[in-house]
């Protein structure tokens, strides 16, 4: 189970609820340790005292403002404490907005907001009132020293948490635009088909992130000795000239019949998967060969 990240309480108008937020998601990476190039050895990070060159151990470590070129102020613990908010404890609501004006650009992190067993009953009901009318809530919340405005939104099964990005943490939108003059009716209509062409269910259990898989298996590959080779470098893509003629070719090749198709991706699977053996084990005599891209269609 996740761990908790906050834990308060919300108040919107008399009504208070008791609550807990747990991590919704967190990027998956792999991390690589700093070894010493000469014989492999573990590294690690002193730190030095500017004036004296001399190794400060953590502990003697304090926070410290610069409020003039090399000048600071040390900022305790206990003064951090002295001026915390309520809203380390208690997440507010401050205003309900109808759903569709939500800009999701604002929207950093995400959270699951749990209720307490006691706040079971006030919690499904703003669960419900937020649903059923459309509307999120905008709150206010301190946490990881810093103060968040927050957007708390209806899911599939409970209240979902944003951390929001303040106005002056986003950019200007007039440095993203775009010129609709420049589409014509039938570059638009065409563009239109294609989307419908491609139109699918949201499902993110089909995305993968290959190449952390890749890196994996690479990993994998080193540690039991095995030759790791380059692939293929990729093709580098031409600028398109003639839209109207590549969104055509883009409807064709979609347009393809079924039973045509399906032999050529099922070569393109077995060439993709050929491929990261290839890439995995090196060239190796005993391994099966590739057939070439057109032979499933002359057979």
């Amino acid at each position: 189970m996740a761990a908790t990240t906050w834990k308060g309480h919300i108040t919107f108008g008399m009504v208070s609820i008791p609550v807990k937020m747990v991590t919704a998601a967190r990027p998956e990476t792999i991390s690589f340790n700093q070894l010493h190039k000469a014989d492999h050895s573990r590294v690690k990070q002193v730190l030095f005292s500017v004036s004296t060159d001399q190794p400060v151990p953590r502990s003697e470590l304090v926070k410290g403002y610069e409020y003039e070129k090399d000048r600071y102020v040390v900022i305790e613990d206990e003064d951090i404490k002295k001026i915390t908010p309520k809203t380390a404890k208690v997440m507010e609501i401050l205003e309900f907005v109808p759903t569709p004006e939500l800009d999701a650009v604002y929207l950093d992190s995400s959270y699951y907001l749990q209720p307490d067993e006691a706040g079971e009953k006030a919690y499904t009901l703003l669960y419900k009132a937020m649903k059923d009318s459309e509307h999120v809530a905008i709150a206010k919340i301190t946490m990881h020293n810093r103060e968040h405005v927050v957007v708390l939104r209806p899911g599939k099964h409970g209240i979902l948490l944003h951390t929001m990005f303040y106005q002056d943490e986003v950019r200007a939108t007039d440095e993203f635009r775009t010129d609709t003059s420049l589409v014509q009716d039938k570059e638009l209509a065409m563009a239109k088909s294609l989307v419908l062409a491609l139109e699918g269910h949201f499902e993110p259990e089909k995305y993968k992130d290959t190449y952390r898989e890749t890196l994996r298996n690479m990993i994998d590959a080193k540690v039991k000795g095995k030759e790791v080779v380059a692939p293929p470098a990729a093709q580098e893509l031409a600028p398109v000239i003639d839209i109207m003629e590549a969104l055509k070719n883009s409807l064709s090749a979609l347009k393809k019949p079924a039973a045509a198709a399906e032999p050529t991706a099922s070569t393109h699977e077995d060439e993709e998967e050929s491929g990261q053996q290839m890439l995995l084990t090196g060239t190796d005599d005993a391994a099966p060969k590739r057939k070439p891209r057109g032979a499933a269609k002359r057979a």
